[in-house]
């Protein structure tokens, strides 16, 4: 969805915070290549909005009231193939840029991105591009970088800690973990602390990519 040089993008706001939401919405239309279109201060009033309106770019926040940010991604991705959502938000746990990036959005700003940043960004993301600040960017490659798949088998997991382990692979939640192992939730949770702690990892999703890493090896 490329514009002309001299055509606006359009872009709508998902944010729950009103100043935020109301001074972004300001700063934007007070720029040359960019459009405001929608301000939106929830993933249901987004749903109910944007579809209609077809921006070419999405900020999103991912703590939204009721329905989150990245679940707001997935579903305005299966009503919008062609439109670019970008996370603006506060949080750079590994877990919400992975969840944010398979759940369909093309790049990943935190909020303290310059005003310049951002709309460089905006332009970017129509032009092809996957925008990310910088230490977005880095925990991404750290995360590629991890030690080889062998490190699983030398973290000496209990048989309870690699079925916990094996069944967050398949997308369980804790809920659904608890329910299948038949204990509570806080169970499943001392386990999952324990396998970071022993795989060195910091997040739910750098567990699982070193659990597929070890089941790609072995085949």
């Amino acid at each position: 969805m490329k514009v002309s040089p001299d055509a606006k993008v359009n872009v709508a706001i998902v944010e729950d915070n009103a100043e935020t939401r109301q001074s972004l919405a300001k700063l934007l239309n007070a720029q040359p290549r960019v459009r405001c279109v929608a301000a939106c201060e929830s993933a249901a009033a987004a749903l109910a909005v944007i579809p209609d309106l077809r921006p070419q770019v999405v900020l999103m926040d991912i703590n939204l009231p009721g329905t989150s940010g990245i679940q707001c991604t997935a579903q305005l991705k299966q009503l919008l193939h062609e439109t670019h959502i970008l996370m603006l938000t506060a949080y750079s746990c590994n877990d919400y840029i992975f969840e944010a990036l398979k759940a369909g959005a093309s790049g990943y700003l935190l909020k303290s991105t310059s005003l310049q940043e951002l709309i460089r960004s905006i332009l970017d993301v129509v032009d092809g591009g996957a925008p990310m600040t910088g230490q977005i960017a880095r925990r991404v490659i750290d995360v590629f970088r991890q030690p080889p798949p062998a490190g699983l088998e030398e973290a000496r997991l209990t048989a309870r800690e690699n079925q916990v382990l094996g069944l967050l692979a398949k997308g369980y939640s804790n809920k659904e973990i608890a329910s299948f192992l038949n204990c509570s939730t806080g169970t499943v949770k001392i386990h999952l602390e324990h396998i970071y702690e022993k795989l060195h990892v910091h997040c739910r999703t750098e567990a699982v990519m070193k659990y597929v890493g070890r089941d790609s090896a072995r085949k």
